[in-house]
């Protein structure tokens, strides 16, 4: 049997990637057929790689198709950085949650958009649009505000360089909101989304630092809307950053 070359493995790797990449929070099982059309790989193919992800374990089956396997959350975890994050994140993440009874949040950047590293949910509001490992809007989130704000110009003008998604009608869409939106949270250390990402919520957001003093992450509470209710969380917000930055030292 004729060994693939170098090419025709950076091409099966790539599909195998797209095809990961095809599930989403709204689409977490899918059939072959279905992936084969998200992913834009051919059927036939799909249905191979599938074969041959499930076997690894990135993959298993379920009732309506295939879905991703547990192995691919196993080696997230070890992610050495998301890992110390979130393991000084978590006991902060949990008083924040009691204390406030709302949804708390722990994201961190990546390309334009946030990653929710952690959430610990509300017993009497679900947050649909976040979940762990799910991603969102740097300019429409207060998570991702509060790490914009404290991530340079130059971070700032590589968002603002193709034009900005509402996502709501009330989402921040040019750039002198934006601008001004940021230099506001550098003066607090608090961001606000209100009803910026999904229209009903509310979210307070503060950014947490590394051990060089250089923005990692941030911490949020989302709960219903009310510019006044957010008001009213931010203190205990930028506390509970203020402990994780510190517990990062």
């Amino acid at each position: 049997m004729q060994r693939p070359t170098e090419q025709d493995t950076e091409t099966s790797l790539g599909k195998a990637l797209a095809i990961l990449e095809a599930f989403s929070f709204e689409r977490p099982e899918m059939s072959v057929r279905e992936l084969a059309q998200q992913s834009g790989v051919s059927r036939s193919t799909t249905h191979r790689l599938v074969l041959e992800l499930l076997d690894w374990g990135a993959l298993e089956r379920g009732p309506g198709g295939v879905r991703l396997g547990v192995r691919l959350f196993e080696l997230g975890t070890l992610a050495p950085t998301h890992a110390t994050l979130r393991e000084a994140a978590s006991p902060f993440l949990h008083t924040l949650n009691e204390v406030t009874r709302l949804t708390a949040n722990f994201a961190v950047r990546e390309g334009n958009a946030i990653v929710y590293l952690e959430k610990i949910g509300s017993r009497t509001l679900k947050v649909p649009h976040s979940r762990m490992g799910g991603r969102g809007s740097l300019h429409a989130t207060a998570l991702g505000k509060a790490i914009l704000a404290f991530s340079g110009p130059v971070s700032l003008e590589e968002l603002l360089s193709e034009p900005l998604q509402p996502l709501t009608p009330h989402t921040m869409t040019s750039r002198a909101e934006l601008n001004a939106e940021t230099r506001k949270v550098r003066k607090t250390s608090v961001a606000y989304d209100l009803e910026e990402s999904r229209e009903g919520l509310f979210c307070v957001a503060s950014p947490v630092f590394d051990s060089r003093g250089l923005i990692t992450a941030a911490v949020s509470v989302t709960g219903a809307t009310g510019q006044s209710q957010a008001e009213h969380f931010a203190p205990t917000v930028h506390a509970i950053a203020l402990g994780i930055t510190r517990a990062l030292r």
